[in-house]
Parts: structure tokens; sequence; C-alpha cells
């Protein structure tokens, strides 16, 4: 059986699409890759059902895409990790795999990821793609939201177009986290999460489509007041995430989610605190593919 694309019914922008025919656990080939990213660069989003996988496969599969992020974006200290540096850690649960609490302090970091966002956007090499096994979901809410940035460029005016063209944003999670009331930052994170600076418009490689580079980690525009560029950056922000630009995945277990952090914004969305959710992410950064 081959691979088989199937675009998403869904009244949004047909920008993801069901991918059947593959089987990550027992390996993945190259061609069946070059498939994949080909697919990747028309639709954005791609859904892989019932991979039931662990860190070893999945960290496997995503190499085949490129070289790969350790997972630097967390705030959990070495010791206090669940997962390899390799893994993003994209739950409520602690070392021992219980229910983190309300007020724990990585609890209320995560939910930083409940902001529109771009993985990576932050470091001065950004991500490409990012791949997402859902382990344990919940039965009710926690659905992962998709905006097309791609699409959102392409309905702005002309004008408007010719105002973001050449500018440079500055990005920090100390940004996005400060916005929900985390401020709480110990002298190491300040450190590690110096602001960088990326272009507001992109040119992605593999389609040629230009997009807005959106994010909650961006805190300013170079050369603006702060005032100004926040408000700015909002109404783009709104602009981007109308439902006309969004898809909405509602996730069973063992989903295999792939998106491109080039082309897209994301958010996680609430769910009840108290039931386990347990992600694993892999994170491939903007570079040349493996090959072999």
């Amino acid at each position: 059986m081959g691979i088989t694309i199937t675009p998403v019914d869904q009244a949004s922008a047909g920008f993801a699409a069901q991918v059947a025919g593959i089987d990550i656990a027992a390996g993945v080939s190259l061609s069946q890759a070059a498939v994949i990213e080909e697919a990747m660069d028309r639709y954005g989003v791609l859904i892989f059902r019932d991979q039931v996988i662990d860190d070893q496969q999945q960290f496997a599969f995503s190499q085949l895409f490129g070289p790969m992020e350790q997972a630097t974006g967390d705030i959990a200290q070495s010791s206090e990790r669940r997962l390899s540096m390799n893994i993003n850690d994209i739950s409520n649960l602690d070392k021992s795999g219980k229910v983190l609490a309300r007020d724990d302090r990585k609890r209320l970091f995560g939910l930083g990821n409940m902001l529109w966002h771009s993985d990576s956007s932050f470091k001065s090499i950004p991500a490409k793609y990012s791949l997402l096994s859902g382990r344990v979901v919940p039965e009710r809410g926690g659905n992962t939201e998709f905006a097309d940035m791609r699409a959102a460029w392409e309905a702005l005016d002309p004008e408007l177009q010719d105002e973001c063209r050449d500018l440079v944003c500055e990005h920090s999670q100390l940004y996005s986290r400060a916005s929900l009331g985390f401020d709480n930052f110990t002298d190491e994170e300040v450190k590690k999460w110096q602001p960088v600076w990326q272009q507001l418009v992109r040119t992605h490689p593999g389609s040629g489509r230009q997009s807005l580079f959106l994010s909650s980690h961006i805190g300013g525009i170079r050369g603006w007041p702060v005032p100004e560029a926040r408000m700015f950056l909002r109404d783009l922000t709104e602009h981007a995430t109308q439902p006309q630009f969004v898809y909405i995945h509602r996730w069973r277990q063992w989903d295999l989610l792939m998106w491109d952090n080039r082309a897209l914004m994301h958010r996680a969305r609430r769910y009840d605190h108290t039931v386990a959710r347990d992600l694993h992410r892999t994170t491939v950064s903007v570079g040349e593919a493996a090959s072999g």
C-alpha cells in the first residue's frame, strides 16, 4: 500500500491533511520521507493516526527531515526532567508521572503554550518542523489550533504588506510568559532567553509563498516604540487567527501531528488540569534534510 494524503474536510483554509500508508514504528524510507516533505510544502499540517511509537522511534522519524533541536526551551532543570533532551515534554506531569499541582511553576510556565506562537522563534536558529505525539490525551478539551500565516499574509492589503515587509521583531520566551503574569525568572533563565531578532515576513523555501512570522514571543519591533509595536502586532495576530485561517485538531490517542513552523502559528486549548495530558514533541531545526 502506498502513501495517501487526503485534505481534511473542514471549513477552513484547507491546509491540513491526513496521511495513510505509513507505519512510523516500522521505519520510514527516504523516498517516503520525500513524499511527506512535499506534502508539508503544500499543506503545512499533516496528521498521522494510530502511530503507536516510543521516543526513539519518533526521534528517528524526525531526523529524516533535518538537523534536530534539543529541548532547551523547557523550564525544568536537567535533574527534574522526565524525558531526554531530545524530547520536549508537553505535559502536565512531574518526573514521577503525577499530575502537577495547579500552582506548580512548570505548569504555569507551560500555560504559555495556549498563546499563539511559532516553536523556537525565540532561538537564533528557529524551528522548521514540530512533531507532536499524543501519548495520553484528555477526553474533553486540549485541542491544538493552527493558523495559516501564508493565507493571512496574502489577505493583507498591499499597503499593509509594504509596511510589514522590512520589519524585524524581537523574540523571547520572557515576553510571552510575562504577558500572562509569569515573570519570576531566575538569572540563569533570563540569560538563557535573551531576545533574538527575526524578520516579520519570510519566504518559504519549499513553496515560494510569503508568510507572516508572528508569535506571542515577540516583544518589540526594531526602531519602533514598544507600545506602538505591540499594538501593531496584536492587530496582525487578530487578523491572522480569524476562523477562515484556522484548523482545529481534536486529539485521539497516538495521533502524531507534524507541522511547519515557517508557515503556521499554533496554540493549545484549555482542558481539565486535574487529568493527565502527555504529549511528546521532537523539533527539526531549519537546515538541509539528512541524506543517505
